[in-house]
């Protein structure tokens, strides 16, 4: 896991970037660190603890998913054949469907929070990891950049090996209250991800992936949410 960490956060520490590849198994790992610091939050209940909890994630993981996710957001809702979906996606400007993708998975995290238990965000960042890891496995690289890169060396055995963390780390909060085994419904909004960088792009690309493990992660607090409201 330690070559996969620089990668997918910002923890200070050295990892070898070509090992990385060989590392994707460990992607739900990474949601034991990521999801940390906010979750301490959230279980000392500060003042602003939802909003405390975010900043915190975003600190720890930073950035890089969200600007994916605003890239995305553009390249899917302007018009057009597929050519101009992708130059548009790879605009290095941010349009106003970006934004909004932008602002709307933030809210819909931090409205979220109040509602579900202190270690949803673990199972969100589970969530967001893993799906990371099934867009990977479909192969369906677009272009030659880092999604191409990391999908060459995704293969069964590290998609097995990754699923058995994923329910291996799923289990603790499942035995604590069942109702945890609902939060993978939050994976079916990073599958919706793929099926739409497919049908308009026609692959995936580092872009798609970000915007995998953000919509999956908003999408598994607010299942949760709506769960534990109406439990």
């Amino acid at each position: 896991m330690r070559n996969v960490l620089p990668f997918l956060t910002r923890v200070p520490v050295r990892g070898d970037f070509e090992k990385t590849r060989g590392e994707l198994w460990a992607f739900p790992l990474v949601a034991l660190v990521s999801s940390a610091i906010p979750t301490f939050i959230l279980y000392l209940k500060l003042p602003l603890a939802n909003v405390l909890a975010l900043l915190a994630l975003y600190f720890t993981i930073g950035l890089l998913h969200l600007d994916g996710l605003a890239d995305w957001a553009d390249g899917i809702m302007v018009k057009g054949d597929r050519e101009r979906k992708i130059r548009v996606m790879k605009d290095v400007n941010t349009g106003i469907a970006g934004i909004f993708a932008v602002v709307m998975a933030l809210l819909l995290q931090v409205y979220s929070l109040p509602l579900v238990p202190f270690y949803a965000i673990f199972l969100a960042e589970l969530n967001s990891k893993y799906a990371m890891l099934l867009a990977l496995a479909t192969k369906r690289s677009l272009g030659s950049g880092l999604g191409a890169y990391f999908m060459e060396g995704m293969n069964r055995r590290q998609l097995a090996f990754g699923s058995l963390l994923y329910l291996t780390l799923l289990l603790p909060p499942a035995l604590y209250d069942p109702k945890s085994l609902l939060s993978p419904l939050g994976l079916l909004a990073g599958a919706y991800v793929v099926k739409l960088s497919i049908e308009n792009f026609g692959g995936i690309n580092g872009d798609c992936i970000g915007a995998v493990a953000e919509l999956t992660r908003a999408g598994t607090l607010l299942v949760m949410a709506l769960v534990w409201w109406y439990a």
